[in-house]
């Protein structure tokens, strides 16, 4: 057994249907390839300002390089339930451990660019001193909601991003 991380490419996931019922499994660069539906999670991560966790990913990254978000998150292992993707990705993504379980909001079918994936959306509060992946984010700072919103039609966002959080306000504002 080696100690090293498989590529991303070739990290198995499961493959789901329209219903969210997992039907085989794959490796994600097959699942990409063929337009698979799979599961990921997005967690919007706020400060103790309530300010919300915007960051640009990296070059390397194989869906979105480049691109701005304003959630945490990415793609579920196999037999990985959402709950334990949302605290993993988070904790991963932010660099920090010991974050209380992220509080899930819904779940929607995402179909768009890159592909269709089901998307289930959580927020966590982070107090804790983040130190976000290099090997995943270029760029990041905690934003309020304001200056998010002013900087929507100013920078290009991953658009499973943009649909998440479009989603997340209707779900605010009809509580």
């Amino acid at each position: 057994m080696s100690d090293q991380q498989p590529l991303a490419a070739d990290e198995v996931l499961d493959v789901v249907d329209e219903h969210d019922r997992v039907v085989g499994r794959a490796p994600r660069g097959e699942v990409y390839a063929k337009g698979l539906i799979h599961r990921c999670v997005f967690v919007q991560a706020r400060d103790a300002r309530g300010r919300i966790f915007v960051h640009r990913r990296t070059d390397r990254k194989l869906v979105f390089p480049s691109r701005y978000d304003m959630f945490v998150g990415g793609v579920l292992g196999t037999g990985e339930s959402y709950a334990e993707a949302a605290l993993r990705e988070a904790e991963e993504e932010l660099g920090v451990s010991g974050l209380p379980a992220p509080t899930p909001l819904f779940r929607f079918l995402y179909e768009g660019p890159g592909g269709r994936w089901w998307s289930a959306v959580y927020e966590v509060r982070c107090e804790l001193p983040v130190a976000p992946q290099e090997e995943e984010v270029a760029w990041w700072d905690f934003l309020a909601e304001e200056e998010l919103r002013s900087r929507l039609d100013a920078w290009e966002w991953v658009p499973d991003g943009l649909a998440a959080y479009a989603r997340l306000r209707e779900h605010r504002r009809t509580g």
